[in-house]
C-alpha cells in the first residue's frame, strides 16, 4: 500500500467532507485544527454559531458536530486510512469534541466505505412531500444496524406509537412559533440571496402538510406572505427514533456519529430523510418522546424517511473559513 500523506490536498477533502454534515438551522458549529507531528485532525465546537433558544444546553451542536466526525471518518477510510477517533479526550478543553489520528493506513478496504463516501455528497435533509412508498425491512435493518455500530438505538415504532410521537412534534411546533426567542432566532437563520454560507436558503424552505398530519418545521411562522402553499404529505410516514442509553455530552457526539450514519447509509439505497427535532427542544416534550416499551434511554432526534427527490443542496462553509 502506498504512504499516505496528511498534505494540505488530503486535508481539505476530508474537511469538504466533514462540513457537508447536518446540522441544526445548517448552523456549521464546527472548526477543524491539524497536530502535524501526531497526524491528528482535531475537530472542536464553534459557539458563535450556536443556536442557544432552541438548544440551551448544546445538546444539538454536540450532534451536529458528531455528524462532521463520522463524515470525516469516513473520508479518511475512503483515502485509505484506518482512523482512530477519540470523542471529548481532554477534560482541560472541554471545545475539544474529538480528534481523529490518521497515522496508520488500513489493512484492508472497509465494506462499504466508497459508498458511503459517495453518499456523502448526495445526502439532503428533505423539506418536501415522500411518495408514500414504504422502505423496505432490510433497508430499515440495515440502518438500525448502522446506529448500533455507532453506540446508539434506532427504534421504528409502530403506527400507533408514530402518531403519539407526531402529536408530541405538533405540539412542540405550535410552542416554537409562539414563543418570542425561539421564533426570532429560527428566523434568523433562513437565508436569502448573498448572504453568509451558513443557514437556511429561502429556497430550501418546504411546504406545510395540507392535512396538518405531519408537522414540519416552520421557518416563516406567522409571516404567512412568505408560506409555501400547502402540500399532501404521505398519509402514513415512517419514523425512526434514535435513541441512547445516556445522555451526557458524549452521548450527544455518539448520537451525531449515529445520526450521520444512519442517513448515509439511507442515501445509498436511495432513501431520504428529513429531522423531526422540535419536541427534542422543549424538555417535558423530549422526555414524553421516550417509549416505555423500549427500557431506559433518551430520544436524541426522530427521522422521518422515505422516497422522494434527492433534493437541494444547502451552503456550507468552505474548509479554508473552519480550518484553524
Amino acid at each position: 500500500m502506498p504512504t499516505l500523506a496528511l498534505d494540505a490536498t488530503a486535508l481539505e477533502k476530508l474537511v469538504s467532507a466533514a462540513v457537508a454534515a447536518p446540522s441544526i438551522h445548517n448552523s456549521q458549529p464546527w472548526r477543524f485544527g491539524l497536530q502535524p507531528d501526531t497526524s491528528t485532525v482535531e475537530v472542536r465546537s464553534d459557539r458563535t454559531r450556536a443556536v442557544p433558544a432552541a438548544d440551551p444546553q448544546g445538546r444539538a451542536l454536540h450532534i451536529s458536530v458528531g455528524a462532521a466526525v463520522l463524515n470525516l471518518r469516513v473520508a479518511a477510510g475512503h483515502l485509505g486510512w484506518a482512523p482512530e477517533v477519540r470523542l471529548l479526550p481532554d477534560p482541560a478543553d472541554p471545545e475539544l469534541f474529538a480528534t481523529v489520528r490518521l497515522d496508520t493506513p488500513a489493512a484492508a478496504r472497509s465494506r462499504g466505505i466508497d459508498k458511503l463516501y459517495e453518499a456523502i455528497w448526495h445526502r439532503h435533509s428533505i423539506r418536501t412531500p415522500f411518495t408514500g412508498k414504504p422502505v423496505p425491512p432490510a433497508v430499515l435493518d440495515e440502518l438500525t444496524t448502522a446506529a448500533r455500530s455507532e453506540d446508539a438505538l434506532l427504534h421504528l415504532p409502530d403506527r400507533q406509537e408514530t402518531a403519539r410521537l407526531l402529536h408530541l412534534t405538533a405540539e412542540a411546533e405550535r410552542r416554537s412559533t409562539t414563543d418570542e426567542p425561539q421564533r426570532t432566532e429560527s428566523r434568523s437563520w433562513v437565508r436569502a440571496g448573498d448572504a453568509q454560507p451558513y443557514g437556511i436558503p429561502a429556497t430550501a424552505l418546504g411546504p406545510q402538510d395540507r392535512s396538518g398530519h405531519l408537522p414540519m418545521r416552520d421557518f416563516s411562522a406567522l409571516h404567512a406572505a412568505e408560506h409555501q402553499a400547502p402540500a399532501p404529505f404521505e398519509a402514513e410516514p415512517r419514523i425512526a427514533v434514535l435513541a441512547t442509553a445516556h445522555d451526557a455530552p458524549r452521548d450527544w457526539l455518539r448520537a451525531g456519529l449515529a445520526l450521520e450514519h444512519v442517513l448515509l447509509a439511507a442515501t445509498v439505497h436511495g432513501v431520504r430523510a428529513s429531522l423531526l427535532h422540535q419536541a427534542m427542544e422543549w424538555p417535558y416534550l423530549r422526555w414524553e418522546a421516550r417509549d416505555p416499551h423500549q427500557g431506559p434511554g433518551y430520544v436524541q432526534i426522530l427521522i422521518r424517511l422515505g422516497y422522494g427527490p434527492e433534493g437541494a443542496p444547502t451552503p456550507r462553509l468552505t474548509p479554508g473559513e473552519v480550518l484553524e
